[in-house]
C-alpha cells in the first residue's frame, strides 16, 4: 500500500504541474522574450518560467506551508516538515522560446532528503508522468517498463548539450567518440523528458553533465521506476557532473564509455 503521505505528495505535484503546465501552453504571449540570463547568455529565463515557478510554490504552500522548496527560478527554503519540494517550472526554456514542443514541467518531493514522488508533465505532447517510490511509474494510468536492453550498438541514447562554450564543446568531442558506439543519438532539449521517455521505452538510454537537482530529481525516479537503472560515475548516484540512465544492459556499457571519455569533465 501507498503511504497516505506520499499519496497527498503525489496529488498535490499532479494538480501543481497541471495548473502551470496550462499556464504555459495557454498564457505564452506571441511576443515572449528573454527576461534574464543565468550561466551564459544564452542560458535564459522568460518572464513565464517564474510565473510558472510562482503558480506552483504558491499552489503547494497554501497546503503544506512547513514543507521547503528547492526552485530553478530562485525559490529556496528548508521548511520543518522533512519534505521538501524540487521544482523546475519550465524544463526546456530554450525550446518554449522558440516554440518548440519538447518542454516539461518537473516536480519532485524529498522526505527526508529521498525522493519519494516525481511528475513530469509535458502538455504540448498531453503526457503527464508520475512515479512513487516502490510503487512503479506511470503514464496517466498505464504502467510503464524501460525497454529491453539491446546491445550497445544497437541502443537509441539522448543527451544534451550545456550553454557554457567550453563545456559544450567538450560534450561535443564525447558525443562523438560515442556516436559510432550506438545506434544512433538525439537531443532531446528537456533533460526531464528525456528521463521519462527512457522509463517508457522511447530511449534506450541518456547521458548528461551538468544537470541540477531540479533537472533530474522528478525524471531519475520515474526512470529507476521503470526499471531503468541511474547513476553517475562508476559507483555513484546523479550528480551535476553526470547522470545516466538507461535499460539495466546498457547502463553499465554506456557508464564505462562515458568514464573512458571523460563525460563528467569539462
Amino acid at each position: 500500500m501507498t503511504d497516505p503521505l506520499h499519496t497527498e505528495l503525489l496529488e498535490l505535484a499532479q494538480e501543481a504541474a497541471r495548473r502551470a503546465g496550462a499556464l504555459l501552453r495557454d498564457g505564452r504571449p506571441a511576443d515572449l522574450a528573454v527576461a534574464a540570463t543565468k550561466s551564459s547568455p544564452i542560458d535564459v529565463v522568460t518572464e513565464m518560467d517564474i510565473a510558472a515557478e510562482k503558480l506552483i510554490t504558491g499552489y503547494l504552500g497554501d497546503f503544506r506551508p512547513d514543507d521547503g522548496f528547492l526552485g530553478e527560478e530562485g525559490a529556496s527554503s528548508t521548511g520543518s516538515s522533512g519534505v521538501r519540494w524540487i521544482v523546475d517550472p519550465l524544463d526546456g526554456t530554450v525550446n518554449y522560446l522558440y516554440g518548440l514542443p519538447t518542454w516539461s514541467v518537473s516536480i519532485a518531493a524529498e522526505q527526508n532528503g529521498e525522493t519519494v514522488v516525481g511528475v513530469v508533465a509535458a502538455p504540448m505532447r498531453g503526457e503527464t508522468f508520475h512515479a512513487v517510490r516502490g510503487a512503479g511509474a506511470y503514464l496517466g494510468d498505464r504502467r510503464l517498463r524501460c525497454r529491453p536492453s539491446p546491445s550497445l550498438d544497437q541502443a537509441l541514447v539522448s543527451t544534451g548539450f550545456n550553454y557554457v562554450t567550453t563545456v559544450r564543446t567538450h560534450q561535443a568531442a564525447v558525443a562523438q567518440r560515442l556516436i559510432p558506439q550506438l545506434r544512433d543519438i538525439r537531443r532531446g532539449g528537456s533533460a526531464a523528458v528525456d528521463l521519462c521517455d527512457v522509463a517508457a521505452g522511447r530511449l534506450d538510454g541518456y547521458y548528461e553533465r551538468g544537470l541540477h537537482p531540479w533537472d533530474r530529481a522528478a525524471g531519475d525516479l520515474i526512470a529507476r521506476e521503470a526499471g531503468a537503472v541511474t547513476g553517475g560515475r562508476p559507483g555513484g548516484p546523479p550528480t551535476d557532473d553526470l547522470t545516466v540512465a538507461a535499460s539495466p544492459g546498457v547502463f553499465g556499457p554506456l557508464q564505462t564509455l562515458l568514464e573512458q571519455y571523460g563525460a563528467w569533465h569539462d
